[in-house]
């Protein structure tokens, strides 16, 4: 478990957000210092997955007010390629499909121009990408399929884990990455993110509705969202306290 740094590697103040107009995340303050792990739990359309996607700058939400700043820069308005390259990951409910794609390929261009898997040459890329496969107990013919066409759910999952693992971020922020999985996949996730950890030293940032996923993990700090605010913080204790009594308790809380 880690302890709290002085610099957050990740820092929101004042974070607010909408879409189409529409209000969804209000004055949202959250440090997450290098190497921890912070949950960020909520009943469903509490604006989680939201919180997730505006740090990465994704363009169907528009920042309102408020800062992100991550490892001591000011990356409000960078793109999202800027914010991945400076190390920043998000993994997505619902990766896309590309057909005529092989899933090697992509994990190729994922990783292009950057330090480390990035810099190595053909055989030395596919020797790496299948150790980590094989790390993730996945079949190497996998890497020869097109990108996400009939992947299972757990499928994708590895295929977010091998991401993970190739790309080797400062923070990474899983969005219900347990989300309809079976105890086998939850299991690859879990050897995912411990992998991740142990390679890079890395910060997890979990968004989730549910207790289960934080189990496998060691959290330093929970942050509970309602109505796109943050309404409680705590230490781990508060995983145990919302796995018996859920988030209602939280939801008549107003900040």
């Amino acid at each position: 478990m880690a302890s709290q740094t002085s610099t957050p590697l990740l820092s929101l103040r004042g974070l607010s957000a909408s879409a189409d107009e529409t209000p969804i995340l209000h004055d949202i303050d959250l440090d997450v210092g290098a190497a921890e792990t912070h949950a960020i739990m909520g009943p469903n359309g509490a604006g989680k997955s939201t919180l997730g996607h505006v740090v990465m700058g994704d363009g169907a939400y528009t920042i309102d007010g408020g800062s992100i700043e991550f490892d001591g820069q000011d990356i409000t308005e960078l793109s999202p390629d800027k914010r991945s390259r400076a190390g920043l990951f998000l993994s997505f409910q619902a990766p896309v499909e590309i057909p005529g794609v092989p899933l090697s390929s992509f994990l190729r261009a994922t990783v292009a121009g950057r330090e480390g898997a990035g810099e190595l040459k053909g055989k030395q890329f596919r020797k790496h990408v299948r150790a980590l496969a094989d790390e993730l107990d996945m079949d190497p013919a996998y890497l020869d399929r097109e990108l996400g066409v009939g992947f299972s759910g757990g499928e994708k999952k590895k295929l977010e884990m091998l991401q993970l693992l190739l790309l080797e971020p400062k923070l990474a922020i899983l969005d219900e990455t347990d989300s309809g999985l079976d105890v086998d996949a939850l299991g690859v996730v879990s050897r995912g993110i411990d992998a991740y950890r142990r390679t890079t030293g890395g910060a997890l940032v979990v968004i989730t509705h549910n207790t289960r996923i934080l189990e496998h993990l060691d959290v330093d700090r929970v942050h509970v969202m309602v109505r796109g605010r943050i309404v409680a913080e705590g230490d781990a204790s508060l995983i145990d306290r919302i796995d018996e009594e859920g988030f209602e308790q939280f939801e008549q809380i107003e900040r």
